[in-house]
């Protein structure tokens, strides 16, 4: 039992994400934590307080000045016997308060009075989320040594696909596991799953703990002239994706990072431009790596530079074929496993499984780029998975998703 002993006081808002909680209490309860929920008074329009203490044995604290409280004396005894102080789900008002030290009802009085460790877990609207006031109460939290269990991105309550949504359960009980400084390996050699209400296990993985992934990722360019250049619409999102699910599944990620639109900084990417840049710090990083994943879109041809802005009515370009980066690889990679993508507008099946041979990868992600939500720069995908023995086709889904998806297949390669 990871968590005997360990009091946790997990404070629930009024985001529609709130029913999640209850899966959040049934492993920690599973693992031994006492576990004190104290709920706003709209989240209790959502979820009946009589659930949590169902499910935790404790009675539930909703108001500030219930029958049956010492007010006065309740907040700061629960703030004394915590070990760690959990909010999950956030709204951006209780982020707002706590941020600003609004203290006007029960959960944010206590919040004050917390020395212990303090995780948040927002969920919100996008629109919210990314609100200039949001964003910097986040930060100032972040400045105070509160943690952060960043959202996700997937169907939001309202329809819209985006961020804001609530991390996932095991990235929540990571961080508790972490912050409560429980050895991790017990975690691994326990296996322990999050159970959820409906008896649906979602194994904790860090099946990807001691390898190290090598992740080329965004689009190349190839110079025309000072001010012009070639490129492609790759933003980089795939590769970022990837990044983050293989960071918390455990592994060392190193990251090729061309022109893009992401923020990888938590990465510290070897930033790049040309294909023959790609190639040579590819081949630098290889022997480090366990796993070498491709959803860069790399320019397959380069150009003569012309040191001058060209100024002709006519332009003719005389392009030539670049290194292979890919191909090159595959003759280095030995044992190591590669992982390549192929956008297709036609014939998807037939390219991509002759791109997997062509290249001698392990495995290749295959996507139609003229369907709607599968394009370049886009949130979403919809792939085909190719090794050499299986296909799997997947339907429409964010690139997160995608990403585990990706990740739980490469495991599977022998």
């Amino acid at each position: 039992m990871l968590l005997k002993n360990k009091t946790i006081v997990l404070g629930v808002t009024s985001s529609i994400a709130a029913y999640k909680a209850c899966d959040l209490v049934s492993f920690l309860k599973k693992e031994g934590a006492d576990i004190h929920v104290v709920m706003t008074k709209n989240a209790c329009e959502l979820i009946t307080p009589r659930t949590f203490e169902t499910l935790t044995n404790n009675k539930v604290t909703t108001e500030s000045f219930e029958k049956n409280i010492n007010f006065e004396v309740e907040h700061i005894s629960l703030a004394k016997r915590a070990d760690i102080f959990v909010v999950a789900p956030a709204t951006a008002n209780f982020i707002a308060k706590f941020a600003c030290g609004i203290a006007d009802d029960f959960l944010t009085t206590t919040a004050l009075a917390f020395t212990c460790p303090i995780i948040i877990a927002p969920a919100m609207n996008s629109a919210m989320l990314n609100h200039p006031a949001t964003q910097k109460n986040i930060q100032t939290l972040k400045d105070r040594g509160v943690k952060i269990v960043e959202t996700q991105k997937g169907m939001l309550a309202c329809g819209d696909i985006g961020d804001g949504k609530l991390a996932k359960v095991e990235d929540i009980v990571k961080q508790i596991i972490t912050t409560c400084q429980v050895d991790t390996s017990v975690l691994l050699n326990a296996n322990s799953e999050v159970v959820n209400l409906v008896g649906i296990p979602h194994n904790i993985k860090n099946d990807y703990l001691g390898k190290t992934v090598l992740i080329i990722s965004g689009a190349t360019i190839a110079k025309i002239d000072p001010v012009r250049f070639l490129t492609n619409n790759s933003s980089g999102k795939m590769g970022l994706a990837l990044a983050k699910s293989a960071k918390k599944r455990g592994a060392k990620v190193i990251l090729i990072e061309g022109k893009s639109s992401v923020d990888s900084s938590e990465f510290n990417p070897i930033k790049v431009e040309t294909t023959q840049e790609i190639f040579d710090v590819a081949m630098a990083k290889l022997q480090d790596a366990d796993i070498i994943i491709k959803p860069a879109a790399i320019g397959d041809y380069t150009i003569a530079f012309q040191k001058n802005k060209i100024k002709q009515e006519k332009l003719t370009l005389n392009l030539e074929k670049t290194v292979d980066v890919a191909s090159e690889i595959s003759k280095k990679k030995g044992k190591k496993k590669l992982i390549i993508f192929a956008a297709e507008t036609e014939n998807l099946i037939e390219n991509a499984k002759a791109k997997l041979i062509k290249k001698n990868a392990d495995m290749v992600v295959a996507n139609d780029i003229t369907k709607e939500g599968a394009g370049f720069n886009s949130e979403t995908n919809i792939a085909t998975i190719i090794t050499k023995t299986s296909q799997k086709d997947l339907k429409k889904m964010t690139k997160t998703e995608l990403a585990d998806i990706i990740l739980d297949e490469i495991i599977k390669l022998k």
